[in-house]
């Protein structure tokens, strides 16, 4: 038996995460991935990029010491390998390879600021596939604070991949325009209208808290009026009874309405009634990509 541990960092338009997992390999089985550490910090770049353009000297000086936390985790963790990828908001802002510099200096993490296709091809690495019946048909959904990438999957294979400049903190700053929604749903329509039996996987912090709240076991579908009635309920709660009455994260308890309007317009222009949520998402894939080469 071989264990090796690894780590990925997702720079997200909402939160960094460090996620460190164990990988176990033993002769004639398939290599198991168990995450060992995941460590939050919710420092929503978008809300200045989608702003102002650009990442705020405040917000950089933040992610360093996010960055240099993270790197001790993994030194104390024995971390053999990570890699760190930032999403929408690093690859909008006019400074985000400035500020990728910046930190590399000050903590040697070498960000790599990845596109949306690439996105949404290291989330199709996870082990979605464990979770997907060969005979249906999905539309996958990760929400993030600036991107929603969809993945269509037919047969247990992608079909169709992309991208959208539609994520939470965008939609809570008021950066997303009726194009930008017309375009998601023409996209959905043209690639799921002949597809029988669709279901959607979410992915994303949001949908997960949504699915715990529910008291479902993880493999249990929500149907679409549940989610939908858990929408309108939460609209009827003030932000500050979001906190103190369901226990949400200040940084979860905003996001979290915008997150499953995401979500349920996937639904409704699918025509999908069942959405599934396995725990998994970019981190997730970081680790797999890395670990079989496909990332360096």
């Amino acid at each position: 038996m071989k264990i090796q541990k690894y780590a990925a960092i997702d720079i997200g338009s909402n939160a960094i995460r460090l996620l460190i997992a164990n990988i176990i390999s033993v002769p004639n089985k398939a290599t198991q991935f168990k995450k060992a550490s995941l460590v939050r910090v919710p420092i929503r770049l978008g809300s200045d990029v989608f702003s102002k353009g650009k990442i705020s000297k405040e917000s950089e000086t933040r992610m360093v010491k996010a960055l240099n936390a993270f790197k001790l985790l993994m030194e104390v963790n024995n971390v053999e390998n990570y890699k760190a990828c930032a999403t929408s908001a690093m690859r909008e802002a006019r400074n985000g390879q400035a500020v990728a510099d910046a930190i590399f200096a000050k903590t040697t993490i070498k960000i790599d600021i990845i596109d949306g296709k690439t996105e949404a091809l290291i989330i199709s690495s996870t082990d979605l596939h464990d979770y997907i019946d060969e005979n249906k048909s999905y539309l996958y959904v990760d929400v993030g604070g600036g991107s929603t990438e969809f993945n269509i999957y037919k047969k247990g294979k992608i079909t169709h991949s992309k991208s959208f400049l539609i994520g939470t903190v965008r939609l809570l700053d008021k950066k997303v325009s009726k194009q930008d929604w017309k375009a998601a749903e023409e996209w959905i329509k043209e690639y799921t209208q002949e597809l029988h039996k669709l279901s959607l996987i979410g992915s994303g912090g949001n949908i997960n808290k949504i699915h715990k709240m529910s008291g479902r076991k993880p493999e249990i579908a929500l149907s679409y009026i549940f989610l939908n009635a858990q929408y309108r309920f939460l609209k009827t709660l003030s932000y500050e009874e979001r906190i103190s009455e369901l226990n949400l994260n200040p940084d979860r308890a905003d996001v979290i309405i915008p997150a499953l309007k995401i979500y349920l317009s996937a639904m409704k222009w699918s025509g999908a009634r069942n959405i599934y949520v396995p725990k998994i998402g970019l981190s997730d894939g970081i680790i797999k990509s890395l670990y079989s080469g496909k990332l360096t």
